[in-house]
């Protein structure tokens, strides 16, 4: 027969408030090495993520990573910053946060800072010179270890590694990651020239992008090879910094407006090109029946339009995950003198249904019978 003892209520408060307080508490990293029978040196190379983590077996890694979840294991932050002489941040500049360009190369950014064990400070300048000035001082003084640029012209030296994404400058101590704006405008063009178009509108991007420039020299070289005129009565430029299809839909007015027909359009980026598609229809045209639109980017949404959307894809995410490897790169070695500074991506025609043939009917392309 079993005995049984009274415990006074006291004691047993006492008691869950010993076991609650004990589950809360943060699991060491010696009792996270003992539970998988190793060294609390090999559990500290593969939480932190050092250098000598590539000799360990990826299954221990696998192991070590499952049971850091099961346990509720945290690194200790401090200990390591104190340990690397580094913050473990870095900050990231982009002109806004919405969907399309910046949210597809953040993504990249992300997965990767996250990966490595990184924190991030985002702002957003809106293009204004005063913050495009003003932001990369206020993130130094935050003791970031380093800086990513997305469409941010930057004009002064920074003492920390610093990467652009589009940003094409040629600041010292700057890595570039730039798209092949040549062959961009060659695969948009020479599809649009085999679906028999050669009275093609264009749609620039604002004055204040880093992009402009660069592609607009790439399409007008990229029509010349191809024997296209580029027609000034043909061509718009975006205005206003909000990134919503209503920029484009409200330059293919003016462009309509102008009375002279265009067989297909070729804009700036996909956002645009979507404003311009209800332009079009607004005008009692059919795309691509009457007029073919090609895009940029390959936004999420571009897939899922209607008619979904021909575009030229720019690998943002890849772009966005090369800018935080290669930053990294440049904080974790900060003994070598040699960097990259230009990384050049390709893009890729993605062929929808807002393109397809000319449509010519009483011998003038363009116009509905």
């Amino acid at each position: 027969m079993r005995n049984f003892r009274n415990v006074p209520a006291t004691k047993k408060k006492k008691s869950r408030k010993s076991a609650a307080k004990l589950s809360s508490s943060p699991t060491s990293l010696r009792t996270l090495a003992d539970s998988l029978c190793l060294s609390p040196a090999t559990v500290s190379f593969v939480m932190n993520r050092s250098a000598v983590a590539d000799t360990i077996p990826q299954e221990t890694q696998e192991r070590i990573f499952a049971a850091a979840r099961k346990l509720h294991y945290r690194p200790n932050f401090f200990a390591r910053s104190l340990r690397t002489q580094r913050s473990l941040t870095v900050g990231v500049m982009v002109p806004e946060v919405s969907e399309g360009y910046a949210a597809m190369v953040m993504s990249g950014i992300e997965d990767h800072l996250l990966q490595e064990g990184y924190f991030y400070f985002v702002v957003s300048h809106r293009h204004r010179p005063d913050l495009i000035d003003e932001y990369p001082k206020l993130l130094l003084a935050r003791s970031v270890d380093g800086l990513i640029a997305v469409d941010t012209p930057l004009r002064v030296n920074m003492s920390i590694p610093v990467v652009t994404i589009s940003g094409h400058n040629g600041v010292r101590g700057v890595s570039n990651i730039l798209l092949n704006h040549q062959r961009a405008a060659e695969l948009a063009l020479q599809h649009l020239v085999s679906l028999g178009h050669s009275q093609i509108a264009f749609i620039k991007g604002q004055e204040f992008s880093s992009d402009t420039e660069a592609r607009w020299s790439a399409i007008k070289e990229a029509a010349q090879g191809l024997g296209l005129k580029v027609s000034g009565r043909l061509t718009m430029q975006l205005e206003g910094d909000n990134a919503t299809p209503e920029l484009g839909y409200q330059v293919t007015k003016r462009l309509l407006a102008g009375g002279r027909p265009f067989t297909a359009l070729f804009a700036f980026n996909d956002i645009s090109a979507l404003g311009a598609i209800q332009a079009l229809r607004g005008h009692g045209l059919r795309v691509p029946q009457d007029v073919s639109v090609i895009g940029f980017d390959d936004i999420l949404s571009a897939a899922f339009s209607s008619p979904r959307l021909t575009t030229v894809r720019q690998p943002l995410r890849k772009m966005g995950l090369i800018a935080a490897e290669t930053l990294l790169q440049r904080i974790t070695q900060p003994g070598k003198d040699a960097y990259v500074r230009e990384i050049m991506v390709e893009p890729e025609l993605i062929v929808r249904d807002s393109t397809g043939p000319v449509a010519t009917v009483r011998g003038q392309p363009g116009k509905r019978g």
